[in-house]
């Protein structure tokens, strides 16, 4: 089983440019796991993966495709991204 790397409040403040009070109230909300030892928090790396990962908003490969959008091929133009609706107002 290997072993886990563990990082101070401030390395991971430093690391997601936050102040560590931040870092402090995601860990006492829970958000994020760490684990006391001494007088101060230490989070391995598995665990701020995870935490990160859980804050992500979508897939890093939809992020890709949207600055790369694909052409339209029924317009013959590039597609803007956004979806076409219907301008009748129901009734």
């Amino acid at each position: 089983m290997a072993r886990d790397q563990y990082q101070t409040v401030k390395e991971v403040a430093d690391r997601l440019k936050v102040s560590e009070a931040t870092v402090r109230g995601w860990i006492k909300d829970g958000e994020l796991r760490a684990i006391e030892i001494g007088k101060g928090w230490r989070i391995a790396d598995v665990d701020l993966a995870v935490f990160l990962s859980s804050h992500a908003t979508r897939a890093r490969e939809a992020a890709m495709q949207d600055q790369n959008p694909a052409p339209d091929i029924e317009a013959g133009r590039e597609s803007t991204g956004t979806p076409a609706f219907n301008a009748r107002s129901s009734e």
